[in-house]
């Protein structure tokens, strides 16, 4: 598995399901590997194990523009030299590098993530860089991985391909406890949450504005932080001001605290615009946190008939204010999103990328691999 800052899972989509998966397919016999970004400063090969999990550990460039795709060099070069029967790479940037596990005879599956090209972050060669290596990661792969049924339909229409749908699972988080919440001095189903990467397509600023037009009385809790970020990072906290009912947490690795946290939450605030189905918002589901979420098709597609959403601050500021005047209709909606969660099971993905790997390993002992000039 390739491609990711690796695990444990503490940074996004991709981790959570490298350790999920991960470890399930261990449970069913087989060997993973998974390349981990080592700490900064560290230049060697460092080698570990995690739940099961061989972890390969090999430095980056610390530089936003390039660290994934030096890290996943170096990998590569490395599992070209181990050999494994099927590599998963995840992100489609890493597309241009695939070539050297084609060169090996090593089926690849890519998992394509969302459509990164959109991200403020990346400037205009960076959007030209993301659009040109998604059509390689087609041209290149064995097989692709959408892990939403719109990320399905953008392939389909943009380069006429089949991908493999395999979405993230949902954790069911029930009798977390409270006492961790309590440190903080929040009380079950008595305040807002946001979980997220700084980002600006992820609507950080606007759930933090949205709250304060809003005459919410229950606090705004906020988890999350982001590299590169600093910018954006000033303006959420430009943005909270001196507002005592904004708790800025900042990254939060304790991950008692954090289940807690989703477990308790009145409402949970999904600013997501750009991405596939993203495990935040499933954990959220899975605590029974009643969720508003940014109106794409992604979210829709996740929450269906359950949610509620939104475009703007008012729109945002409205549901909060609602969330807490009709507080049992809240409970109970959160509780319907709960119930609506068995299309989201990492037992059924872990098999899901179990058959693909399976397919993939035969496919290549019963024939000739192509070559990328193919």
């Amino acid at each position: 598995m390739i491609g990711t800052r690796g695990v444990p899972a503490r940074y996004g989509g991709f981790e959570t399901c490298l350790e999920e998966v991960g470890q399930r397919l261990v449970k069913r016999g087989h060997d993973v590997t998974v390349y981990c970004r080592a700490a900064e400063g560290d230049d060697e090969v460092a080698l570990g194990e995690y739940l099961g999990m061989r972890l390969v550990r090999l430095p980056a460039l610390r530089r936003k523009t390039l660290e994934t795709l030096s890290h996943t060099a170096l990998s590569v070069r490395h599992a070209a030299a181990d050999r494994p029967d099927v590599a998963f790479v995840f992100n489609a940037a890493n597309a241009p590098l695939l070539p050297v596990l084609r060169f090996r005879r090593i089926p690849v599956a890519t998992h394509v993530d969302g459509l990164e090209w959109k991200r403020a972050k990346w400037n205009g060669f960076g959007q030209r860089y993301y659009r040109a290596a998604e059509a390689l990661a087609v041209r290149w792969s064995d097989a692709l991985i959408a892990d939403a049924r719109g990320i399905q339909d953008y392939y389909s229409e943009r380069f006429s391909v089949a991908t493999e749908f395999i979405p993230y699972g949902a954790p069911v988080l029930s009798g977390v406890g409270t006492d961790r919440i309590a440190e903080l001095g929040l009380a079950p189903r008595h305040y807002h949450l946001v979980v997220s990467r700084f980002e600006p397509e992820n609507h950080v600023d606007l759930a933090v504005d949205a709250y304060r037009r809003s005459a919410a009385a229950h606090p705004l809790v906020v988890v999350g932080s982001a590299p590169y970020a600093d910018e954006y990072t000033a303006e959420i906290k430009r943005l909270a001001g001196a507002d005592g009912r904004v708790r800025l947490l900042g990254a939060l690795w304790d991950q008692r605290q954090l289940d807690q946290l989703y477990g308790n939450a009145l409402t949970y605030v999904h600013g997501h615009s750009v991405g596939g189905t993203n495990p935040s918002l499933l954990r959220a589901m899975g605590a029974g946190a009643a969720t508003s979420a940014f109106d794409v098709n992604f979210n829709r597609e996740v929450l269906a008939e359950f949610g509620r959403f939104f475009t703007n601050s008012d729109e945002l500021a409205a549901l909060y204010e609602d969330a807490e005047a009709n507080r049992e209709a809240t409970l109970r909606r959160g509780h319907a999103q709960l119930a609506s969660l068995h299309r989201y099971e990492w037992d059924g993905v872990a098999e899901s990328y179990e058959s693909l790997a399976f397919r993939l390993a035969n496919r290549h002992a019963g024939s000739r691999s192509p070559t990328p000039e193919n």
